[in-house]
């Protein structure tokens, strides 16, 4: 196995605290022992191994907060983004596993209940149930307010029908944190969030989806499902805030797993400079070798800038990081993809062979360019942010 050397200088910026270091030195350790080798020929097999490793080592505990299980009182998201990089440089399906739980439970730990909290996230926090967040539809990735799965009220229930495709989770959760249109008003405003068990009749798993990184997912078809008023989340109405809060928190997260996708491809290109020899000379001899490696440095830090800024921000303040967050996931994973790509180029031939890790990261980061807001869609909403700064201002 290729040994993983990074720079850990990072940890000692004013952005983290003494727990934060021990977080990232306990989790490095545990990742060398029990991530090595994972047999990812069997993805669903694989991720409800991975989830066990995360709940015994008690990983999930970040994810929920402490009256609940967990570690904090509320979410800590340097934390979240601290795990998240130290899992991706590892393996990415270590990093989508823990990162599907803390999504597939953040609005309930935002919007539910006192009795749907003690319902859900204590399982959560071990790992006996397996969360799913389930947003996108064909035509409404982006367009989240576009969403045309429908919720009809009937009193104490609701019908739900529709579909929902590209669910991370889907066919192997245990339950699915579910927006439709309730329609209290049109566009955003008529959107609820409520909890779908995976056993309510009506849930169908109609196709499971194979994309370039393997991962579980789904589309599910919900043919009259039946949810009881009480697994709502928060207000009726209410589903568009639900989301972009959940988001709001989980956004810089996935920066962070880009970083550490990066952060590998980094350390596995500068070894192979000093392994390889070319025109009888050490590769990192040649200048536009170090001229790539300088960049991939700048890109891996100027992410990390932005992305614990962000966590920062939100954990000190408690406000809301909308543009902090954007600025973060764009950045990181636009950066991650040149990172890997400079590494691949070093590597060569063997950098398209399947097996080599710098070939497994070219697949693993393409769909966070997309995921949780395409890169366009977070230009946007910078835009829009420092627009309504200006206007404030004047």
């Amino acid at each position: 196995m290729t040994k993983i050397t990074t720079d850990q200088s990072y940890l000692n910026w004013p952005f983290f605290d003494d727990h934060h270091r021990k977080l990232a030195a306990d989790l490095e350790q545990w990742c060398q022992n029990n991530l090595n080798d994972i047999d990812h020929s069997d993805v669903d097999r694989a991720c409800k191994d991975i989830l066990l490793k995360l709940a015994e080592g008690g990983w999930l505990k970040y994810v929920v907060p402490r009256a609940y299980g967990g570690i904090f009182e509320e979410f800590d998201v340097r934390s979240l983004c601290l795990i998240r990089e130290t899992l991706a440089r590892h393996d990415g399906l270590a990093d989508f596993v823990f990162a599907m739980q803390g999504l597939g439970s953040g609005t309930i730990t935002l919007f539910g209940s006192e009795q749907t909290k003690q319902a859900y996230l204590p399982d959560v926090a071990t790992g006996e149930k397996i969360a799913a967040f389930a947003l996108t539809e064909l035509e409404s990735g982006s367009d989240v307010a576009n969403m045309s799965t429908s919720a009809e009220d009937h009193g104490d229930h609701f019908l739900v029908s529709g579909a929902k495709t590209l669910i991370s989770n889907g066919g192997v959760a245990d339950y699915y944190v579910l927006f439709a249109r309730t329609g209290e008003a049109p566009g955003a405003k008529g959107l609820s969030a409520m909890i779908l068990d995976a056993d309510t009749p009506g849930l169908e798993i109609t196709e499971r989806i194979e994309v370039i990184a393997p991962h579980p997912l789904a589309t599910l078809t919900f043919n009259n499902c039946k949810i009881p008023k009480n697994k709502l989340l928060g207000q009726a109405g209410s589903g568009f805030k639900a989301s972009m809060a959940t988001l709001d928190i989980f956004r810089s997260t996935v920066g962070a797993a880009a970083l550490g996708f990066a952060r590998r491809a980094l350390s596995d290109a500068v070894n192979r400079t000093n392994q390889r020899q070319l025109f009888g000379a050490p590769l990192h001899d040649l200048q536009m070798v170090q001229a790539m490696l300088a960049e991939s440095a700048l890109d891996v830090d100027t992410s990390a800038l932005l992305i614990y800024r962000a966590g920062w921000t939100r954990d000190t303040t408690g406000a809301r990081i909308t543009r902090e967050a954007a600025m973060a996931k764009m950045h990181a994973t636009e950066c991650a993809q040149k990172v890997i790509d400079k590494a691949i180029q070093i590597f060569g031939g063997m950098g398209v062979v399947k097996g080599v890790k710098v070939e497994e990261l070219y697949r693993e980061i393409r769909a966070l360019r997309i995921y949780e807001g395409a890169t366009e869609v977070q230009k946007v909403i910078i835009a829009k942010q420092l627009l309504n700064q200006h206007k404030d201002q004047n």
